[in-house]
């Protein structure tokens, strides 16, 4: 609906057009007392997207205005609601306290001014957030604002709940993969780009400056005389982060929240993972948005939301450095040998606040009292987890000992909040008792006359009563008459005469009087009880000053994230049948009966998982599997290619022993799926990551893959197949894994001398298949397909007629006939005939003689003879006659 001019608007409907148009493609939250309201388009909009009733206000020219509205004091369920919708909301408030009626005070609608703009990549709130995932807002520049990059794009993301600040430089084609691991709440580019399947917004031209402009405000921003104090940043990455720092301060109304110095990130230090890759293997988040039967929710025994968000970052970025790998391994390895302090660390931190979110709040002025209580309980928890680390039988390793240095800081800010913040503290800070009793003199002073006054109150109320004998006589407090004398509508009769009272307000319930002596104490009371708040809000935000300018903080917040990853690692290795894996610089990988994670969680507790082993050495680097669907080749392939995942996080390994030399890229593409939406069927989409693959790995990356070819016919299929193999084999020479139906492909192996023939085995037991679930050497001859069909539930009647037709088909193809006449179904045969196949199926001296038969002319008895003919044909065309 486009919006109507603004002639002819109310006083504030005029606010509203005014502050609308300053961001026409946002909801505009507008501050209306209680409430905040929405106006035509934004009103039915939200009301849909919220289910709430859609109403009218007024009128606008000859039509009425379309209004909804939510309370402030839930706003922030319905913002979480909005912006999960894909909505960015601008939230008017009032700037102005309420004006009280009197001469001089000027008339027309409070000043009003967009505050803040909630968008998906600036959320702080808890409400909004997930606790244990990161909030990444997310800014792309390519290489001088061309939509194209020859030299490759600069990426910037930042968190503002946490103060997270990176930068990257990426070549053309790591893009995706980067966008990938970050996982972004909200994206910005300054061109038009083709992001895939991740949605990106088009920033103002405006938040995109120049080079050099965007190195200079960068480091403005941070205090600097210049971006090269933090490191070298290209200056796509200046241009990005630039942008990205822009639309946030624009977002929060000028303001700018605590974030960390810009650091440039390393790229080549992390494992390549593209997003088809992340997708198969499940690690945060399965295919269809969920979070459990993932990677993270398999292994993540953490107990508080920065150690559940470190393990999520640890697990979308593997390492590709040993010894970084080697200290992580350190610090979880200790821990497990040092099973009484890791139970205490665990119990300790349990219920630990989250410091980084705090603090962006209370860096951005929305900081609540319990930030600030936060901040003291996560330092006291520090400081006891230092005294923790130092009870070990032996001394912890460098890592942990790293640690040690921040855990036992920030003490006297831990004191002076200890003794500033009362011990049950409010919601909020305009609720009032938030400082303790004694801790500012000048607010205890208010605070008693504030206090003293009330108790008068009470006195006057009492001497009103006997004085005017009305026992019902009581003195309460009126928002806009302040403190009046209130009596039953019936017994005020009895004081309208006096002249010493002053009628107020009239009620069929009530009378309200005032007395001089009471506006006096009524002016008395509000400048105090003003004062006192007043004084409360200057004490707090001093504390939030002292909190702020605390630099040991972020170190000490990112300590006890790190420690609740590293006994997360520890106590899962304890759970028995996790290994430490050796992780070197040669092209090993060599797992001794591993296991898939989510799979194995995954199963009921009666059930055990199967183990394998694998074993890609330089000799026999690729593994060909082949074997029937169901027994197990996804499960197989997903497990090895996860237990380098978890190996080069740093974390245990699902297996008895791992040797892993390490994998710069690694790509899954085990599942078909199609992107109708982009205009590409299954096939295509195969194609197109297996292009992937071939364009991009190379002797240090693993490749998992299933069933290259078959989206096409058969003869294409074996040939894509087959060249696909020998390119990963001679061209590429990487670690592989290649699963297919393929069965002729075997054969490579005497071609292939890097090449090892596997397959699932199976058995057959009293006419039934058994999935054996194991990989053994050799290769399958079968597919066992018709009896996959038969445990899925397809008919029996048709299992049976594939049955015979594929017993036909081997037959004709170990002759060397071509076997297609047989998908022809016979006159009349629809596919449901349960007891005759084809006529092709029979020996022509049986049809011969079926066709001289006329059944209406044949007596019982010839009949008879014909059926014993018949049989004898049947045995002598089969050759299980016996002729002796």
């Amino acid at each position: 609906m486009t919006l109507p001019s603004p002639d002819g608007a109310t006083p504030a409907m005029a606010q509203w057009f005014s502050l609308k148009a300053e961001h026409p493609e946002a909801l505009l939250f507008f501050r209306m007392g209680d409430f905040y309201e929405l106006f035509f388009s934004d009103a039915e909009a939200a009301s849909a997207a919220l289910d709430i009733a859609l109403t009218t206000r007024g009128t606008h020219g000859d039509m009425p205005i379309p209004m909804c509205g939510v309370p402030v004091g839930a706003a922030s369920a319905y913002l979480a609601r909005l912006i999960r919708r894909g909505f960015r909301v601008a939230v008017a408030e009032q700037t102005e306290p309420p004006r009280k009626p009197g001469k001089g005070v000027p008339k027309g609608p409070l000043a009003r001014a967009v505050v803040r703009l909630v968008t998906p990549g600036t959320l702080t709130e808890d409400e909004l957030l997930e606790a244990g995932r990161q909030n990444l807002l997310v800014a792309v520049a390519p290489q001088s604002g061309r939509a194209t990059a020859a030299r490759g794009w600069g990426v910037a993301w930042i968190d503002i709940s946490t103060g997270t600040f990176e930068t990257a430089h990426v070549a053309p084609d790591g893009l995706m993969t980067l966008l990938g691991r970050l996982d972004p709440a909200e994206i910005l580019t300054n061109g038009e780009v083709d992001l895939g399947d991740f949605a990106a917004r088009r920033a103002p031209d405006t938040l995109a400056p120049q080079a050099a402009t965007a190195r200079r405000r960068m480091a403005e921003t941070f205090n600097a005389a210049s971006l090269d104090a933090f490191g070298t940043f290209s200056d796509e990455e200046a241009v990005a982060g630039a942008m990205a720092l822009e639309y946030i301060r624009r977002s929060q109304a000028g303001q700018m929240p605590r974030l960390a110095r810009p650091r440039p990130h390393d790229d080549g230090g992390t494992l390549g993972l593209d997003p088809a890759t992340r997708a198969s293997l499940d690690l945060l988040r399965t295919r269809e948005g969920g979070s459990d039967h993932t990677l993270f929710a398999s292994v993540g025994r953490t107990v508080t939301a920065p150690g559940n968000r470190l393990l999520a970052e640890w697990i979308a970025a593997p390492l590709t450095r040993p010894d970084a790998i080697a200290a992580r391994q350190d610090g979880w390895s200790w821990m497990l040998e040092e099973g009484g302090v890791r139970a205490a660390l665990r119990q300790a931190l349990r219920g630990t606040p989250d410091i980084a979110r705090a603090l962006g709040r209370l860096s951005l002025g929305r900081g609540l009292p319990r930030d600030a209580a936060a901040i003291r309980d996560g330092v006291a928890t520090g400081r006891r987890i230092a005294r923790l680390l130092s009870d070990g039988r032996t001394p912890p390793p460098p890592l942990l000992a790293g640690l040690l240095r921040h855990l036992g800081e920030a003490t006297a800010l831990e004191a002076r909040l200890d003794q500033a913040l009362a011990a049950d503290l409010p919601a909020r800070l305009e609720d009032g008792g938030v400082i303790a009793a004694g801790f500012d003199p000048e607010l205890d002073a208010e605070r008693a006359l504030r206090d003293d006054s009330r108790r008068v109150i009470a006195g006057l109320q009492n001497d009103y009563a006997q004085k005017f004998g009305l026992a019902s006589l009581k003195i309460r407090h009126h928002a806009q008459l302040g403190y009046v004398v209130e009596v039953p509508a019936a017994t005020a009769g009895r004081l309208r005469e006096r002249t010493d009272l002053i009628l107020r307000q009239g009620t069929a319930s009530a009378a309200r009087f005032s007395t001089e002596e009471l506006v006096s104490l009524d002016r008395r009371i509000a400048e105090a009880a003003e004062r006192a708040a007043a004084r409360e809000r200057l004490v707090f935000a001093t504390l939030v000053r002292d909190i702020l300018d605390e630099a040991a903080l972020p170190p000490i917040a990112e300590a006890l994230a790190l420690l609740d990853v590293l006994q997360s690692c520890a106590d899962l290795a304890a759970g028995g049948m996790w290994c430490r894996p050796e992780v070197g610089d040669d092209a090993s990988f060599v797992l001794e009966s591993c296991r898939h994670p989510v799979v194995e969680a995954a199963l009921p507790r009666s059930e055990r998982f199967t183990p394998n082993d694998c074993s890609l050495d330089p000799a026999r680097r690729v593994m060909l599997l082949t074997g029937p669907n169901m027994a197990g080749k996804s499960t197989f392939l997903r497990q090895n290619a996860l237990a380098v995942i978890l190996a080069q996080a740093g974390l245990p390994v699902p297996a008895k022993s791992a040797r892993i030399g390490i994998v710069d890229r690694l790509f899954s593409r085990v599942g078909a799926s199609d992107d109708l939406a982009r205009g590409r069927s299954t096939f295509m989409v195969e194609m197109t990551e297996t292009a992937a693959i071939l364009n991009q790995a190379g002797p240090r990356s693993l490749v998992v893959v299933d069933e290259i070819g078959r989206g096409t016919a058969t003869l294409d299929g074996l040939a894509i197949a087959w060249s696909v193999l020998e390119a990963m084999h001679s061209t590429l020479r990487c670690r592989s894994i290649f699963a297919t139906h393929f069965h002729e492909l075997a054969e490579l192996a005497e071609s292939l001398p890097r090449l090892s023939p596997h397959t699932m085995s199976v058995r057959e037991w009293k006419g039934q298949v058994v999935f054996q679930h194991e990989v053994v050497p050799g290769s399958a001859r079968r597919s066992w397909g018709v009896h996959v069909a038969r445990l899925a539930g397809v008919p029996e009647p048709v299992v049976r007629r594939a049955a015979r037709l594929l017993a036909v088909l081997e037959r004709e193809r170990a002759a060397g006939a071509r076997p297609l006449p047989l998908f022809a179904p016979t006159d009349g045969d629809d596919g449901r005939n349960t007891t005759a196949g084809s006529g092709q199926d029979l020996p022509r001296p049986v049809r011969d003689m079926l066709d001289s038969l006329d059944p209406d002319a044949l007596t019982p008895r010839t009949a008879l003879d014909a059926v014993y003919a018949l049989k004898k044909l049947m045995l002598e065309e089969s050759g299980h006659l016996d002729h002796g």
